[in-house]
């Protein structure tokens, strides 16, 4: 029998708009919330300060932006994950705008700083008029080091996407699935899809594609792709509209994913091998991600946390009328 120690998001993340004040409330209220429940009073605390830092941020240096809230992992390794996205002036000196005492607008200072030392993981990426991103972990340590952002289109109740990463002695797995259309029937192919993989997560991808196309033939269908990464080699199956590249720098490679329907007369599915780059980072995305993007000649960007790169992608690529899910993982 297979061990792994399983990560996922249990459900979509939960997205606050920040564009006035009163919205720095609703998101401290809601990741405290959650960091209560899966965690403990002292922890939800910190999360609940790191939350008003980050929104106040937006709201005051950023004309406004994302917060994200989610809760990553299971059992005795998981986190609460802020990820603060905006598309603001940007910083040209992050370790100054770091530096407790520093502000740009006649506040204490403290922001930024303080975020810092209370996750127990913390990353930024910023660039003058792009924007900003900075997430801050609350939690267990991850075994593998990877981010996601997993988004619900605006007006539905449940999201269409998923994913699901395993570790094992076999390995990395690695799913993302995007059932047809959005709402709860889309969740619901997503959800069977998850269900396939999770029955033998590091069987060759191939194999999970057809054992997801069977489960989710009693539901609408959808999109997937399946990924295993064993060493400096990587096993890729994909069918439908899954984006999927190894990046590292100055070099990006797509992977193939078939065209079809994963439930609807779907053929059988084929599977690829890929060797990766040292340092190579392994991208998966649903079409509620654009793949007109290229991060091979940024190298300030591929240094970061996956989870940093996944919200710049997320931010600079996302298709508005769809569930978006971006995953980056590195091995």
């Amino acid at each position: 029998m297979e061990v792994a120690v399983e990560f996922r998001t249990a459900r979509a993340a939960q997205r606050f708009v920040i564009d006035e004040a009163s919205k720095v409330g609703e998101a401290r209220r809601a990741a405290q919330t959650l960091a209560n429940f899966e965690f403990n009073a002292d922890l939800a605390s910190d999360v609940a300060i790191a939350a008003t830092e980050l929104a106040n941020n937006l709201n005051r240096h950023a004309g406004g932006g994302e917060l994200i809230v989610q809760h990553i992992g299971d059992d005795d390794h998981s986190v609460i994950e802020l990820l603060a996205i905006d598309r603001g002036p940007g910083m040209a000196d992050v370790a100054k705008c770091l530096t407790d005492g520093y502000s740009t607008i006649g506040t204490p200072g403290t922001g930024l700083g303080a975020v810092r030392r209370l996750a127990n993981d913390f990353d930024i990426y910023s660039h003058p008029g792009e924007g900003t991103v900075v997430m801050a972990r609350f939690g267990h340590e991850l075994p593998v080091r990877h981010g996601a952002v997993n988004i619900t289109v605006e007006g539905e109740v449940e999201c269409g996407d998923a994913w699901k990463v395993a570790r094992g002695e076999e390995g990395i797995a690695v799913v993302v699935v995007d059932g047809l259309g959005h709402g709860s029937f889309a969740a619901e192919a997503a959800r069977a899809c998850l269900d396939a993989f999770d029955a033998s997560p590091f069987a060759p991808p191939q194999e999970v594609m057809t054992r997801a196309n069977a489960a989710m033939s009693k539901t609408r269908g959808g999109a997937a792709a399946s990924a295993l990464l064993v060493g400096d080699r990587l096993s890729y199956s994909g069918v439908g509209n899954i984006g999927g590249t190894l990046v590292s720098a100055g070099k990006s490679q797509g992977l193939v994913s078939h065209n079809g329907t994963l439930g609807i007369n779907q053929r059988r599915a084929q599977q690829f091998e890929y060797r990766c780059e040292p340092r190579a980072l392994l991208v998966m995305h649903s079409d509620g991600v654009s793949g007109r993007w290229d991060l091979k000649h940024r190298p300030d960007l591929l240094g970061c946390h996956p989870s940093v790169i996944a919200g710049v992608l997320y931010r600079d690529h996302r298709r508005e009328r769809d569930d978006a899910t971006v995953v980056v993982v590195a091995p």
